[in-house]
């Protein structure tokens, strides 16, 4: 794996500690690579894209599509013109439950199911969507062992099911979803049934391919994968996107306008009104190269090597209930220690040097059903360390020998 060396701010010191920086699932530290890519971008590019006849417009709109061809090969999708540009997962789902509430694809009585740990951003839209329509939104509840109840599921499928909205891997647990098997059972419960899958935990950490998956909307952040704030992905089945009515309105989202009437752009401007984004989008193209030349699956196997080493660690520690099985999770450890309060291990730990997150991290929810307030998040990353984690779970006990 790439070292720390290549990501500036991981020199940082905290007091007299070095910094070690689990705080990953809330978003990645960016390596020279992609800040790099940055910076060429403004002293070499910066320009309007798409309706410039000048030099710097024809490169920069050569960089920004070329960047859609990037997204297009790392989801492996049929065609760039399903990868819509977005601000992040939270735009891309706000977007799709915006659109499909213009539509006239859900009426009253119609169901959306979603899961039990899911973030606020794939339950709220949801439910405005559920107001404007008259739809129903129906969580899938999890199993004593906080996994995905597949048992629940497949008895809440029903004719009036229109939409499941999962997450590939909980941002609150670090449980895998089945997510395959999910699209597979609302598939064949009803081939109309769309599915979105909430990618914001698994992109940086996992090979994801949308046609294998077979689901009709892939979201993620590009600042959870080594890309800036601001910048994320929408991808669709074209032929979805094509027949759903635009979003907003405004330059490039049109092909005509006159004060009779407007005529649309295709695919996938029709999506992406007003400038986008530019330099941001360009430079997750690169962070997207990034973890492809990192090669996700070894990505994934030096990431498991930490969680098993941190799990384990915390086991032997003791008095640590640790949220989920030990096996099938994502790159992430939340732990709850009874008698003492997330947030003040949570400072104990940033005083020592240890960034972790701490709180109910957008999944209210799922703590009302846990009956806790919030958990003491570890998340990991590819250039993190077996040493990190060992200095981690030092200092954990340390802080957890003060607290109790």
């Amino acid at each position: 794996m790439d070292s720390s060396a290549s990501y500036p701010i991981l020199a940082t010191r905290v007091g007299k500690a070095p910094l070690v920086y689990l705080d990953n699932a809330a978003t990645t530290q960016k390596p020279r690579q992609v800040l790099r890519c940055e910076l060429e971008y403004y002293e070499k590019m910066n320009s309007n894209i798409h309706r410039g006849a000048h030099y710097l417009s024809r490169l920069s709109t050569e960089a920004h599509e070329q960047a859609r061809d990037t997204v297009a090969l790392f989801l492996h999708a049929a065609s760039a013109r399903e990868i819509v540009f977005t601000a992040g997962t939270t735009a891309g789902i706000n977007l799709v439950a915006q659109v499909l509430a213009l539509s006239s694809l859900f009426c009253a009585g119609d169901e959306i199911l979603v899961t039990t740990d899911a973030h606020h951003s794939n339950i709220v839209p949801w439910q405005m969507l559920c107001q404007r329509t008259g739809a129903v939104l129906k969580p899938i509840p999890l199993t004593p062992e906080l996994t995905f109840d597949m048992h629940a599921y497949l008895r809440m499928l029903s004719p009036r099911t229109r939409l499941v909205a999962v997450p590939y891997i909980s941002n609150a647990l670090g449980v895998i979803n089945p997510v395959p098997q999910i699209i597979e059972a609302a598939k064949r419960n009803n081939p109309a049934t769309m599915v979105l899958v909430d990618g914001a935990q698994s992109t940086a950490h996992m090979a994801v391919d949308v046609q294998a998956l077979g689901c009709d909307f892939y979201v993620f952040s590009g600042h959870k994968v080594y890309a800036p704030t601001g910048t994320g992905i929408l991808w669709g089945r074209e032929e979805l996107l094509d027949r759903l009515p635009p979003w907003q309105g405004g330059g490039e989202m049109i092909k005509e306008v006159s004060f009779s009437g407007t005529t649309y752009n295709d695919l996938p401007f029709k999506y992406e009104a007003g400038t986008p984004n530019i330099c941001g989008n360009i430079v997750l193209a690169e962070a997207l190269r990034y973890v492809m030349e990192q090669g996700l699956a070894a990505i994934d196997a030096h990431e498991q090597s930490l969680t098993r080493r941190m799990y384990e660690g915390l086991q032997a520690i003791g008095g640590i209930d640790i949220l989920g099985p030990k096996e099938n999770r994502g790159a992430l450890i939340s732990v709850v220690v009874p008698g003492v309060h997330h947030y003040d291990l949570g400072t104990l730990l940033d005083q020592m040097g240890i960034a972790v997150r701490t709180g109910h991290h957008c999944c209210q929810p799922l703590m009302q059903y846990l009956g806790i307030t919030g958990t003491t998040r570890y998340s990991f990353a590819l250039y993190n360390t077996a040493e990190e984690v060992d200095r981690a779970l030092s200092c954990t006990e340390r802080a957890l020998n003060m607290l109790r």
